[in-house]
């Protein structure tokens, strides 16, 4: 019934298993891996023609983490795996952006690639496991794809460079760093560090790239055995139509190229391109999507000559220019922190909000629950590009967002130095290569504004490459146009001694490590030019918190007043709440944090807190009031939640024939602690009397 391909290899110190012919027999290629007691099932489908006037590559890559591959069933109501988790989108990003490239630019055929968790460990990461799976498929599948690619995962710990470091040892890293690329080139680089030098990094991404280049053998090996019959893809010529296009146009995309307002820019290619439709409207020799694509390459070609030969860049800047940048700090007056970042043509507002431990982010993951306390989220509404859209956050928001996370969150404080949940927003306001980068200088003003005590500031940069041949021009802080034109987007982020993110994706397969290094090094004269800059708005972070921020206070009860804090089913830290306007939250430690936006709020809490773990005092008078009469006496509840009783001998001087005769429930009374009973506390109304008397 099955005809199973299997083959292994020794990765590091885990058996490493490719295994196809069993399941999902039906796909183009399909996949089994298992790394330890991870098993991940990728497939890969393309369909066996092309849409009609289809002008881009419809490549689709959904990670998906099945519930039940670490024995739990989901939350929620429905309990089933639904939209795609944070983590999912970002994997699937992952994914994505080294295969794409190793696909033949003429083919337009919809391609679906689907990695799926269905036994996860808790040890074995599947982030690269994943891609491998999917690289794997790909080359088994008989569609187009000039790979195989592979990845590895990158820790460092104790200066020694780790493969594969599982949940726990990542705790302990300087890095975690993900490469993915070919036998011969790196193709994506991402990474999170605290502030490691170019060296390292570089260091890093060779060492991940040797050891992915194992599974890359692994996989050639396995293709040969179990691979299909490669799919024929028809490649026309199309140096005529280029021809024809450049003669009428070649001028005016010149001109166009000449010009450095983006707006201007943007309108005399379009009309270069209505030319261009006009010119063959009614000939039917080509498509549009043929037409659409040699203008194109027209485009490219005028760009990437005249930076090459010139070294000439769309807005006359040196290559290793950075744009005109503008910080202001504190530029919206009810909000905990905020900046605006403006570098040329792009243009971050970014705000930070400070909250407590209530506002952590609650996440649900393959490992279990976690919570995080640091947030990011970038926004880039259609406005800032001069364009009418949609609104809503999809994958591209996601993954900026994430990568400026990793930018900024190892100059956080720590939750014992500082005790607040962080949310950053980052609204894109105008757009013109890197908003992600202005994302994190603008994060990092925003943060020092609202009197974050961060390590260091932290700003980024994105660099480009334009590739000919053995010739080449690496690009600072490029511009839209420079990006999707060039051959290579190199974001780093990091303070002035090291990088704090990495995150590279490569457009050409010819990338050296020697041009990595240049570009590394460009890239921290930027980053030091950028810190510079931010530095004429705020050197280091404010002394004091925002009038609009809450303020925090801890408390430090016994872990045996934790319950009476907390009350029957949370009713005494509810009623704290509702009663004071405050927000509080407990550990298990018994350390009380206690915020709110004013000073009055923050200490009624604090007191109303301070009342319930009180122990009562011999000897000393409280207030009190009464909540129960009985035969023998009245209790009287006088110390937050704490209870005594007065006893009937206890209530005045004279002889008391009935409790009510002296004393109604409600009523509001002073009382002396006059003994303890077996943990019930003995007060006395007479003795307060006669103290007084005697006063």
């Amino acid at each position: 019934m099955f005809n199973i391909t299997k083959k292994e290899i020794t990765w590091g110190d885990k058996k490493l298993t490719l295994e196809t012919g069993r399941v999902a027999r039906q796909a183009d290629g399909a996949v089994m891996l298992t790394c330890g007691e991870t098993v991940i099932l990728a497939t890969a489908v393309a369909a066996k023609q092309a849409k009609p006037d289809m002008d881009f590559f419809p490549l689709t890559v959904n990670y998906q983490e099945k519930y039940y591959a670490a024995g739990k069933i989901p939350g929620g109501y429905f309990k089933r795996e639904a939209r795609p988790t944070e983590a999912e989108t970002l994997i699937s990003r992952l994914i994505d952006r080294p295969i794409r490239p190793l696909f033949p630019s003429s083919f337009r055929n919809e391609t679906q690639v689907l990695p799926t968790v269905i036994s996860y460990d808790k040890e074995n990461d599947p982030e690269a496991l994943a891609l491998i799976a999917s690289s794997a498929a790909l080359a088994i599948s008989g569609i187009p794809f000039m790979g195989p690619v592979a990845a590895a995962k990158v820790g460092m710990i104790n200066g020694e460079f780790v493969l594969n470091p599982t949940k726990e040892q990542i705790k302990d890293s300087q890095l975690e760093l993900i490469v993915a690329g070919t036998e011969d080139a790196v193709l994506m680089v991402e990474s999170e560090a605290s502030g490691l030098s170019e060296k390292q990094m570089l260091d890093a991404v060779k060492f991940g790239h040797d050891k992915a280049k194992e599974v890359i053998n692994l996989i050639k090996d396995f293709a040969k055995e179990a691979g299909k019959e490669r799919w024929k893809i028809e490649e026309k010529d199309y140096s005529e139509l280029k021809s024809k296009i450049s003669s009428a146009v070649a001028d005016d995309l010149q001109k166009a190229f000449d010009e450095s307002d983006k707006q201007i820019r943007t309108g005399l290619v379009a009309a270069a391109k209505d030319k261009v439709t006009a010119m063959f409207e009614g000939d039917e020799t080509y498509s549009k999507v043929e037409i659409g694509d040699q203008f194109k390459s027209v485009e490219k070609k005028i760009v990437r000559t005249q930076i090459l030969k010139d070294s000439k860049r769309i807005d006359r800047r040196k290559l290793n220019e950075v744009r005109d940048i503008k910080c202001e700090v504190g530029v919206l007056p009810k909000v905990h922190g905020s900046s605006l970042f403006t570098r040329g043509e792009t243009q971050a507002l970014v705000v930070t909000t400070l909250g407590t431990s209530d506002d952590e982010q609650r996440l649900e993951t393959l490992d279990g629950a976690e919570r995080s306390r640091f947030m990011l989220h970038y926004n880039f509404p259609p406005y800032s590009v001069g364009e009418v859209g949609r609104i809503g956050t999809g994958r591209r928001e996601i993954g900026h967002g994430k990568l400026a996370w990793r930018a900024i969150n190892s100059s956080l404080p720590s939750k014992e130095e500082f005790p607040y949940t962080f949310r950053i927003v980052s609204e894109i306001t105008e757009s013109n290569g890197s908003s992600s980068m202005a994302t994190v200088c603008g994060a990092s003003l925003a943060l020092m504004d609202a009197g974050v005590p961060i390590k260091t500031p932290i700003a980024g940069i994105a660099m480009g490459l334009i590739k000919e041949g053995d010739d080449y021009s690496i690009l600072s802080d490029i511009l839209g146009d420079e990006d999707h034109l060039g051959d290579m987007d190199f974001k780093v982020a990091g303070t002035k001694d090291g990088i704090t993110s990495l995150q590279m994706d490569i457009k050409i397969t010819g990338i050296t490590f020697d041009i990595m290094e240049k570009a590394l090094d460009q890239a921290k004269e930027g980053r030091i030019h950028i810190l510079g800059e931010m530095a004429k708005a705020l050197k280091e972070s404010r002394t004091e918190l925002s009038k609009n921020t809450p303020k925090m206070e801890k408390i430090q009860v016994d872990k045996k007043d934790i319950a009476a804090v907390i009350g029957k089913g949370g009713a005494t830290i509810r009623e704290i709440v509702e009663l004071s306007g405050a927000k509080l939250d407990i550990n298990d430690d018994g350390m009380v944090t206690i915020a709110a936006a004013d000073e009055e709020s923050r200490m009624k809490a604090v007191q109303m807190v301070k009342d319930i773990v009180a122990k009562p005092e011999m000897g000393k008078i409280y207030k009190g009031k009464v909540v129960k009469i009985m035969e023998f006496g009245a209790f009287v509840n006088f110390l937050g939640k704490q209870d005594g009783l007065v006893h009937i001998s206890q209530l005045a001087a004279k002889r008391v024939e009935n409790v009510s005769d002296v004393v109604k429930e409600g009523d509001e009374v002073s009382v002396k602690v006059v003994g303890f009973d077996r943990g019930k506390v003995k007060l006395s109304m007479k003795e307060v009397t006669e103290d007084t008397k005697s006063d």
